[in-house]
């Protein structure tokens, strides 16, 4: 059985989607683990990881309108604006979505489906860099 811990930092232009799928697999690529389990978790409060469609853009536009509608900004009761009216919406929209997802490997691979991409989803206006922990665990035999 083989473990390992890796941080990779995704660096952000703000509010929006960022396909981290490529990332993780290089890293499950050079693990040499063909048979196991990829966990990965954003180490923030205003970021977030989602599993979405990787082939049309608009599907994660879409996505990302419908948590604006869902949590606006300036809400006149949000009482935590201490870094502006994204601060308490960034918050609801984590708790919301996840900030860590575990994929099954298969074959040295992610067992992802043929449209499913990882990403990150930043919920804050400003650009950031965001620290993603990636924890390997399996077998390098099939």
């Amino acid at each position: 059985m083989k473990i390992e811990n890796h941080s990779i930092d995704i660096a952000t232009r703000g509010k929006g989607t960022y396909e981290i799928t490529r990332q993780v697999a290089s890293l499950i690529d050079r693990s040499g683990i063909l048979e196991g389990q990829v966990t990965v978790m954003v180490r923030h409060t205003s970021a977030s990881l989602v599993i979405m469609e990787n082939a049309d853009p608009e599907a994660r536009k879409d996505l990302e309108e419908f948590f604006d509608r869902l949590v606006p900004e300036n809400t006149p009761w949000f009482t935590h604006t201490y870094e502006g009216p994204d601060d308490m919406p960034s918050h609801i929209r984590t708790a919301l979505t996840r900030t860590s997802e575990v994929i099954p490997i298969m074959q040295g691979r992610m067992a992802l489906g043929t449209w499913q991409g990882l990403f990150l989803f930043e919920h804050r206006h400003a650009p950031h860099v965001r620290q993603v922990v990636v924890s390997l665990i399996g077998s390098d035999e099939s």
